[in-house]
């Protein structure tokens, strides 16, 4: 899949000055591939959500919209420790049950609500993420991501209206920056099984 819009490099990005890069509060050495946590990358993407819904990474949407036929991501900060993607997420579109390779995940949703579908041994466990909530990912983390629909709410008395299905935008970043991930099938057993292995430095899935 090809992105609609460039991707802009990190240093064409205006973000908010950070005393150590997009993540502040690195406070012992990980025994993992980064010396950032999983904590860490949940504030960079707290932080980047508010960048976003203030206006500050305006100028990175699509002219005519973030679309809502299709899966639309773009890169909004990145540099040898950390990538950071703003994504959107329509119905129809999986991402597949994947790994990040060697890489920790995060992400923030901003709007709309997403369906995770963790691997936990045995089975899938379904968790719902509505705007505001968080996620983490450390390494082995094996899911799949989906749009779901918004909390419906209290009706009001009247005639019933259509409602326009509307993207899910969330932020993700991983450290270090993504190289490679693996894709599973659920077996017959009920076990997981690689499929492939693909090279990437796209996120969740592309």
């Amino acid at each position: 899949m090809s992105l609609p819009v460039a991707v802009p490099s990190a240093s064409s990005v205006p973000l908010r000055p950070l005393p150590t890069g997009p993540v502040v509060s690195v406070r012992s050495p990980s025994s993992g591939p980064t010396r950032l946590r999983v904590p860490d990358l949940l504030h960079a993407t707290d932080q980047a959500a508010d960048d976003v819904l203030s206006g500050r990474c305006g100028h990175l949407l699509p002219d005519g919209g973030v679309p809502d036929a299709a899966r639309w991501f773009i890169r909004i900060y990145g540099d040898d420790e950390v990538d950071i993607w703003l994504i959107s997420w329509v119905p129809g579109h999986a991402t597949e049950l994947h790994d990040h390779g060697g890489s920790l995940g995060a992400l923030t949703v901003l709007s709309g609500s997403l369906n995770e579908f963790r691997w936990e041994g045995r089975g899938l466990r379904r968790r719902r993420l509505d705007a505001g909530d968080q996620a983490g990912f450390p390494l082995g983390w094996v899911h799949d991501v989906v749009w779901a629909p918004r909390p419906v709410p209290t009706p009001i008395a009247g005639p019933a209206t259509a409602t326009a299905v509307q993207p899910t935008l969330s932020v993700h970043a991983y450290s270090p920056p993504l190289t490679a991930m693996s894709y599973y099938e659920i077996t017959e057993r009920n076990t997981l099984r690689r499929q492939r292995t693909e090279l990437t430095d796209r996120p969740e899935g592309q």
